[in-house]
Order: structure tokens, then C-alpha cells, then sequence
């Protein structure tokens, strides 16, 4: 949960048939490219699931999922926080009060109740497969039993197909509560709630106080037929005419949580010297990575033409003096590089192409830079591969979102990565040519620099001077960047102390 701020949205979304669509990956990439350029930096995503988290991994492996600030899983009886998952115990806790699995266990043998697979059972979640037409008989019984056993528990029935067992105090609903108080106790009450649901068990979302709704436009007859049933206003709930998470910026635009078109939905902006940019923040770092990743998938693609106006955005986003660490190991110019991307326009034309950004994040080093995070995935024909981004971004109102990159270092996900990888030892060669360098380096071993000037927790900022020429530094270590740099332009790192 890297945003620490009071969330200026919070959209707690259901996955299956709600932010994914099984059918179509394409409403989830306009989706996570609305939210990575406009919201990620102070709002909060949330992802409430019946899926375990096997399951949820799972999942993220098969469709562009962007990474989630918390995650509500197993029919919220379990709720996670950021990119190490950890869990909050606090909850269990609450959990635990009135709960015995080992008596739900005794009923469904006395019943006969045929399980789940072995990845879905959880502490605070038994779950079965019941079919529709069964369960107007087995829903009543269990009751009954789960009753006389003293248990406080709730049943929890949706898809026609999977029943729950979990404690009463548990559920989507419970889940979101219990994480809104603990927000508003830390000072960080989001200032607006959406969420977001397509079948039972998620109902209970729909009920906490305070929220808005969507009811996406694929969603299950039991869950229209509960709104059909509710009386009263109903003005804070939207019932989507698009499926999934096309039906989710459709709510963004109904109830005005603004901004709400995908960058998807509209032409990235071309234009370098037309018109001032105004002064970048963290919003637009994070719509310069988007848009700069989308508009490069765009050309490859062939979805633009092949214009000076369009490939002029792309080249000069690029300091003519700016240094790329590939993630094989070599170090290009990418002003001078990008030069070889002309040829490749249309090259993706008609086949499987998408190039999304996840995670990204950015650090304000000084008033004119920033430094920025952000993993790069790519999805072809040839499979998916994802490349882990820092970049040193330098303001000039000359460029769209008034922002060039200056440095760029990327490392190959393990598990994803391209088919360029290197995978041997090697050595990364510092030319200094009379020229002073500054290597900025992220080092998990042992000390190799002879000069460092500033010690962090994992990384050195290290200085080699015009004697250093044939400085090397061993791939088994990770050099986060390799540039030229003035000691102006070194004093951001420096005091920020990295």
C-alpha cells in the first residue's frame, strides 16, 4: 500500500466478471491505464474476491491485473496490504470470535456437502458446490445444523453454483467496513467510495454507508433482482450498460469521479512545442509513463499513422544526452536508439500487442525532477514479459505533461523475462573519457565501489573520476544507472540520500 495519503478515491472492485472480463482483456487494459495515469498516485485500489490467494495469483498471471494498494480475498475473510501481501491479523482477530471450522466440517460430513477445491478452503472460509436446483433444500438444513452447533456464522450463495461458510463477522461488506474505520482512525478516510460487484456475494458491498455503486452490466440475476427488490433511493447504486470494467468507467463518469476517460479512449497528445506544459507534479509523471508506453504500443501496433509528428513525440520525450540500461546488460543512448522503432511501425499490426505500466510511483527529487518506478508489462505472441523501470524524469514546459527522460534503468522481472535476457557473467563497462560519471547503484552483496559518497540500506551513490576509465561493475550486481552527469545535477541524489 505505497500511497500513505488520505485516498482521494477508493474503488473496492470484485475481479471475476467484474474488473475482469474473461471475454475481453481490452476493458481492463483502458481501465488500468485510467488509473495508473490519473488516480494511482493519491487514490487507493482495493480488489474484493472470493478467490484464495493461490487463486488471486493466479489470476494475475493470466490478465493484465493491475497491482492492487489492498486486497480483500476468500469472501473477505482475509485482507492484504501492498506488494508483500501482508496480512492483517487485526482482523482475524474479529474473525475468530464465535467460529469453529471444525464443527462446519462435521455438518458437511453429516450432509454430504461436496467441496471445493483444496486451494479455496481457508481458515475463516469452508466452501462448498451446491447446485441451484439443490439449494432451496441444503440451504435451510445447513442452517439448522450450523445453528444447533452454536456457531456464529453466515451462508453466502452466488453464481448459482458455490456456497460459503464464514463467520459473521466476515464477508465483502464486514471487509470494507472494518478497513473504512481503520482508515478514518489513521486520519486517511477516502473523500469518495466506489464500489463495484456483478453477482451474490456481493451484495453485501452495496450496503455499507456511504458508497457509491455499480451493478456492471453482465451481472447475475440474483444481484439485479436484489436492487429490483430494494426500496428507497437508489440513486447511489448504477446499473452499467457496458460488462465489467468498461461498466466501471462508466460509473467514474455517471456519479462525475473525475478524471474518467481511459487515455485509451483518446488520441495521446502529440504536440512538443505548441503550447506550454504547466508545471509537472505527481500526476503527470504517472500520465507521462502511461501515455509513453501507450503511444509506443500504439506505433508498433500501426493503430497511428506513421507521421513526423507522432514519431517526434516519441523521440524528443528523450534527452538527446539520456543513458538506458537495458535489462541484457547494455547501455544506449535511447534519443539515438529509438531511431530504429521508424522501421518497426505496424510491425504488431492484427496480432496479440499490449504494453501496460503497473506500479507506478514517483519521488520528487528536487523542483525540476523526479525520480519514477514502474514495471513495464508486455504481452505478444510470444508470451509476457515484464521489465522493472526507474527512470529520472527533468521538467521542460516544452514537452507534453512538461517532462523528458533523462535516465533509464530496467531489470527483467524474474519468471518474465524477454528472449534478449542475458543470463551469464559479464561485466558493465564506464566509459569516462575525460568526463566525470556518477553510477548510481542499487547493490545487494558485498562493497565494490572505491568511491562512495553517499551509503543507503541496499544501494551506493558512487562517483568515478576522469582516471576511472575502464571502471567495471559485475552483472551479479544491479546498476540502476550509468550517466554523465554534472555535480549540479548530482545534488538531488544526494540529498535525498540515495
Amino acid at each position: 500500500m505505497e500511497f500513505m495519503g488520505a485516498p482521494r478515491l477508493l474503488i473496492v472492485s470484485d475481479l471475476d466478471h467484474t474488473m475482469v472480463d474473461h471475454k475481453d482483456q481490452l476493458s481492463l487494459l483502458r481501465f488500468g491505464a485510467l488509473w495508473e495515469s490519473e488516480f494511482n498516485h493519491d487514490s487507493l485500489l482495493v480488489y474484493s474476491t472470493g478467490r484464495s490467494p493461490t487463486m488471486f495469483s493466479d489470476l494475475r498471471r493470466e490478465v493484465p491485473l493491475l497491482t492492487p494498494g489492498i486486497a480483500i480475498l476468500a469472501c473477505g475473510s482475509e485482507i492484504f496490504y501492498g506488494d508483500t501481501m501482508t496480512q492483517d491479523f487485526g482482523f482475524i482477530d474479529e474473525l475468530n470470535k464465535g467460529w469453529n471450522r471444525a464443527a462446519v466440517e462435521e455438518v458437511a460430513a453429516e450432509m454430504n456437502l461436496k467441496y471445493q477445491c483444496d486451494s479455496e478452503q481457508r481458515p475463516h472460509k469452508v466452501s462448498f458446490h451446491v447446485r441451484k436446483e439443490e439449494s432451496a433444500h441444503i440451504m435451510p438444513m445447513l442452517r439448522e445444523k450450523l445453528t444447533a452447533k452454536g456457531l456464529d456464522y453466515k451462508l453466502i450463495y452466488s453464481g448459482g453454483l458455490d456456497l460459503d461458510v464464514l463467520p459473521r463477522a466476515a464477508g465483502k461488506g464486514q471487509a470494507l467496513s472494518y478497513l473504512l474505520k481503520k482508515l478514518k482512525a489513521e486520519g486517511r478516510a477516502p473523500q469518495q467510495t466506489l464500489v463495484c460487484g456483478d453477482s451474490g456475494n456481493d451484495i453485501e458491498l452495496f450496503g455499507v454507508d456511504n458508497v457509491y455503486g455499480v451493478i456492471v452490466a453482465n451481472a447475475q440475476d440474483e444481484l439485479l433482482q436484489w436492487h429490483a427488490d430494494q426500496l428507497g433511493d437508489k440513486s447511489h447504486i448504477f446499473v452499467a450498460t457496458e460488462r465489467c470494467a468498461a461498466g466501471i468507467i462508466q460509473a467514474m463518469q455517471h456519479f462525475n469521479l473525475r478524471p474518467n476517460v481511459s487515455p485509451r479512449d483518446i488520441s495521446v497528445p502529440l504536440s512538443v512545442h505548441d503550447k506550454l506544459a504547466p508545471k509537472p507534479d505527481g500526476g503527470a509523471v504517472s500520465r507521462e509513463v502511461v501515455e509513453y508506453l501507450l503511444l509506443t504500443e500504439q506505433w508498433l501496433r500501426g493503430d497511428i499513422d506513421a507521421s513526423e509528428e507522432a514519431f517526434r513525440r516519441l523521440k524528443f520525450g528523450l534527452a538527446k544526452e539520456s543513458n538506458r540500461v537495458c535489462p541484457w546488460g547494455v547501455i544506449e543512448n535511447p534519443h539515438e536508439e529509438i531511431d530504429t522503432l521508424r522501421a518497426q511501425h505496424g510491425s504488431q499490426k492484427g496480432k496479440l500487442f499490449y504494453i501496460w505500466a503497473d506500479r507506478v510511483r514517483s519521488i520528487k527529487l528536487s523542483d525540476d525532477s523526479w525520480l519514477v518506478r514502474f514495471d513495464k508489462w508486455e504481452r505478444s505472441d510470444a508470451g509476457l514479459t515484464c521489465v522493472l523501470t526507474s527512470a529520472l524524469l527533468q521538467a521542460n514546459a516544452e514537452f507534453p505533461n512538461g517532462l523528458y527522460w533523462r535516465l533509464i534503468h530496467e531489470t527483467w522481472l524474474k519468471g518474465y523475462e524477454g528472449s534478449a535476457a542475458l543470463k551469464g557473467e559479464g561485466s558493465v563497462s564506464i566509459s569516462g573519457g575525460g568526463v566525470r560519471c556518477v553510477v548510481l547503484c542499487f547493490v545487494f552483496g558485498r562493497e565494490f565501489c572505491k568511491k562512495v559518497l553517499v551509503r543507503g540500506r541496499d544501494h551506493f551513490l558512487v562517483w568515478y573520476n576522469e582516471f576511472d576509465r575502464d571502471a567495471t561493475v559485475s552483472c551479479g550486481y544491479e546498476v540502476f544507472v550509468v550517466s554523465r552527469l554534472s555535480f549540479k545535477e548530482m545534488v538531488p541524489f544526494m540529498l535525498l540520500g540515495i
